[in-house]
């Protein structure tokens, strides 16, 4: 019997303990925690512009990438975040696979960005040197990491962003199999089947057999008067 490559990669549990299910509602959870705390610092740096406001002399470069117009994209992405991840959780809880697609999508588009900023790195190595001398003076460690290599930059930058890669990957398949999961879920809610020891009974689903308009009843015979 050939088994497709889907089935074969599907798993119900993840992270070694918990089901995909679980896992789907703590990652939903977790980003939206994130998003929250983001969309929080961003509300109070717009409630008092003069004490967050970053100059481009104190981010050492040409850019003023703090200004209102920035934030307030930035806030509409957390808060659009937000309610992609409460979709992805209460899609999970309620059983409900249409709602966990906007977030997969967005692990994908993710991933996407990620890969794309590893193949520039691959095909633009200097861009690394370029982005650390744009860094303010005051940042850890900027002198130690300007002195080695550019080879040597590009490689560790190439095995952290693989590092988040794979564990980005992963968080997907975990996602990918919950949506799986609540879908084979669905079907077997649908169609009810009952097994004897020889023969399998098909059961249509209770608001089909009520909607099906009743047989008529075959015409009665005559009977001979003897």
């Amino acid at each position: 019997m050939m088994i497709s490559p889907w089935d074969r990669w599907f798993s119900s549990s993840c992270c070694l303990c918990c089901h995909v299910r679980t896992g789907t509602i703590i990652l939903g959870i977790w980003y939206m925690l994130i998003n929250a705390v983001v969309l929080l610092i961003l509300l109070t740096a717009l409630s008092d512009p003069d004490k967050y406001h970053l100059t481009s002399a104190e981010l050492a470069n040409d850019l003023d990438v703090m200004d209102d117009a920035n934030m307030c994209i930035a806030s509409a992405i957390s808060l659009l975040m937000i309610l992609i991840c409460g979709m992805a959780t209460y899609g999970a809880y309620k059983l409900r696979a249409a709602w966990i697609i906007p977030f997969f999508c967005y692990q994908i588009f993710d991933f996407a960005l990620n890969t794309l900023v590893a193949v520039s790195i691959v095909v633009y190595p200097n861009t690394v040197q370029d982005y650390l001398q744009q860094l303010p003076d005051n940042f850890p460690y900027k002198e130690e990491i300007a002195a080695l290599s550019n080879v040597c930059l590009v490689l560790l930058v190439l095995l952290f962003i693989s590092c988040i890669l794979a564990f980005k990957a992963y968080l997907i398949a975990c996602v990918w199999n919950c949506y799986r999961y609540v879908c084979g879920r669905g079907s077997a809610e649908v169609l009810l089947y009952v097994t004897t020891n020889d023969t399998t009974v098909l059961i249509p689903p209770y608001d089909d057999s009520v909607s099906a308009p009743p047989k008529p009843s075959p015409p009665s015979q005559p009977t001979n008067a003897a």
